[in-house]
């Protein structure tokens, strides 16, 4: 599977509509960036079924700012539309290789029990 380009249009939706979205926001100008990019598309190629989004943050900088996107490259992973890795920095293929089997590996029932007892602690 290709990557997908991502902007405040469709980002929400493919996040929504996928279980494991993977984003990568950079931009052309940046080395690190063009560096990264071929590692990420050779993943793409090996998981089908993970989405690998690409966010330009020059084109979308209000999607970027709403992420709190300060450098690039930032890889960012989703799972049912909960944020479970964020990095700056250009990742090897191996990091990222293992970043997947993590994530894939994730008892997502546990998270989001998680998740639930964090936020009605907070509401306390």
């Amino acid at each position: 599977m290709a990557t997908v380009d991502l902007s405040k249009d469709n980002f929400e939706d493919v996040v929504t509509r996928n279980e494991i979205v993977i984003v990568d926001f950079w931009a052309p100008w940046c080395g690190p960036c063009k560096g990264f990019a071929p590692i990420f598309e050779a993943a793409s190629e090996k998981y089908d079924d993970v989405v690998f989004g690409k966010v330009n943050t020059d084109d979308e900088q209000e999607l970027a700012g709403s992420f709190g996107i300060r450098s690039i490259p930032t890889l960012m992973v989703f799972r049912e539309k909960v944020i479970l890795f964020s990095q700056a920095g250009a990742l090897p293929a191996a990091g990222l290789e293992s970043v997947i089997i993590q994530l894939k590996a994730l008892d997502m029932a546990k998270v989001h029990q998680e998740l639930a007892a964090q936020r009605a602690q907070q509401q306390q």
